[in-house]
């Protein structure tokens, strides 16, 4: 069986090398990467479903030829990447959400997209405990106070970055999909107490709450791990600011929709929040620091929850394995499409 396994400038090709390596006999695996500065403006309507992509639907047209199995992380897959190979049988996208394929003309064509759900829950659930002991330790401010300059003269002066541990304290997760129960299973040690909130899913073992608002009533440190949707856009609002304790404090490495920023600006210029950590804010055309920075309370990072070794590797592990089913004839863990293979 023949693949062809692209790679861009976030995951090279070198990670599904060292994966596929491990497919055996019977496949003959072809690398690629695509060219970040080669000229794309999408003018086809299949061009313009595809978002987060890099690279031209032209290189991959070239390399297409007699490939059966096709894999990709962030390469542009079209209707007319599709075509290129009268043998295609398999497209695989080693991301959460394969938005830079064309998921309708593969379906279409009754080629089986699979993608790599939950690939980077552990790194993201990592992420997310750092920031809880970053805050409750007051790590931004003292961080800060040392980048200025400043030095302590003695351990008494300690004294004014006194922080909390995690322990007694009530971490509130909004959200219980993969990486919520790995952020409520990684807090156990550090004995925090775990109020839960997602009303589409039963979280077993663990306390849960029926609102939002009893959630943020009760919670040190809130949590979010919800997908982005139309219906939760700014679900922390300044209401539900409002609704948290004083002092309380807010971690997001979901999504930058979920928070009102004006709101979130306001509530700790005011001090009712004690501090944020964002992994994720929404773009703007403004430049210099972002303006949340001006609070001493606040870490931000560039959308790098997912962006370990670990992350990378596991998404070509799961995609090899779902080549194996398939060549096995076995049915697809991680199918997108199953319309596809109706068909």
């Amino acid at each position: 069986m023949r693949v062809l396994a692209v790679g861009d400038s976030y995951m090279p090709p070198r990670y599904f090398e060292e994966v596929f390596a491990g497919l055996g006999e019977g496949f003959e695996v072809a690398y690629a990467q695509v060219d970040a500065a080669r000229p794309f403006a999408p003018s086809s309507a299949s061009e313009r479903k595809l978002r987060e992509y890099q690279g031209s639907p032209a290189e991959l047209v070239e390399w297409m030829p007699g490939v059966e199995v096709l894999v990709v992380q962030g390469a542009p897959v079209t209707d007319a990447v599709l075509d290129a190979s009268s043998e295609l049988k398999l497209v695989g996208c080693a991301r959460g959400g394969p938005v830079n394929v064309d998921v309708e003309a593969a379906t279409e064509r009754g080629l089986p997209l699979v993608n790599t759900p939950g690939k980077n829950a552990e790194a993201v659930a990592d992420l997310t405990v750092a920031f809880l002991v970053m805050l409750a330790r007051g790590l931004p401010a003292a961080q800060r106070f040392l980048a200025e300059g400043h030095r302590l003269r003695d351990n008494w002066e300690g004294a004014r970055f006194m922080g909390s541990d995690l322990r007694r304290h009530v971490l509130g997760v909004v959200g219980y999909g993969a990486i919520g129960r790995l952020v409520v299973e990684r807090v156990a040690p550090f004995g925090m107490a775990v109020l839960v909130y997602d009303p589409f899913v039963e979280a077993a073992g663990v306390e849960q709450v029926d609102t939002l608002e009893e959630l943020l009533a009760r919670a040190d440190f809130v949590s979010l791990h919800v997908r982005a949707s139309a219906d939760n856009v700014n679900m922390i609002d300044s209401a539900a600011l409002a609704a948290m304790k004083p002092g309380a404090l807010l971690v997001n490495t979901a999504r930058e929709t979920l928070v009102d920023e004006d709101a979130l600006d306001a509530a700790l210029a005011s001090g009712r929040l004690a501090g944020a950590a964002l992994d994720v804010v929404r773009t703007s055309a403004e430049s210099g620091p972002h303006r949340l920075l001006r609070h001493h309370n606040v870490v931000l990072t560039p959308h790098l929850g997912g962006a370990t070794h670990e992350t990378l590797l596991q998404g070509a592990e799961m995609i090899r394995d779902e080549i194996r089913r398939f060549a096995a004839g076995e049915p697809l863990l991680n199918l997108v499409n199953r319309a596809a293979v109706a068909l």
